[in-house]
């Protein structure tokens, strides 16, 4: 059953803080991606081309973890862990919106023909915030 992000944790997601997600590779391997990342309320949403290999781990098998660390307070972070959908729909705009936060352009800068955009949501299952130590 999904749980809801803790509010002391809302602000890793909202800010340009960059994420790891970590999905199970087909012989059981970990496999991890570094990503941008965004939330829909108490859903994180990740965003991804088509045919990448986490896209292709998620297909198989949804169970995922993701850590974000503050980028100015480095011993601040949050793990996710929980169950990941995945969908297109919407998903040009979602990254647009990505690349205004973490780069400050208007449209994501990397397409290229043929490219299909997805975006990936997080359930969250379990959750794990580390204050910050200083």
């Amino acid at each position: 059953m999904a749980r809801p992000l803790p509010p002391e944790t809302l602000h890793l997601f909202d800010e340009p803080n960059f994420g790891h997600l970590a999905t199970i590779m087909p012989d059981g391997s970990p496999q991890s991606s570094v990503v941008w990342v965004d939330r829909d309320s108490d859903t994180v949403v990740l965003n991804t081309a088509a045919g990448r290999v986490k896209h292709r781990n998620i297909i198989r098998d949804q169970r995922v973890s993701l850590s974000i660390h503050n980028r100015n307070r480095p011993t601040e972070y949050v793990e996710v862990r929980g169950l990941a959908s995945l969908s297109d729909e919407g998903a040009d705009v979602h990254i647009d919106a990505l690349a205004r936060k973490y780069l400050g352009k208007a449209v994501y800068p990397f397409r290229f023909a043929g490219m299909e955009r997805v975006i990936i949501r997080i359930a969250a299952e379990n959750v794990f915030h580390r204050a910050p130590t200083d």
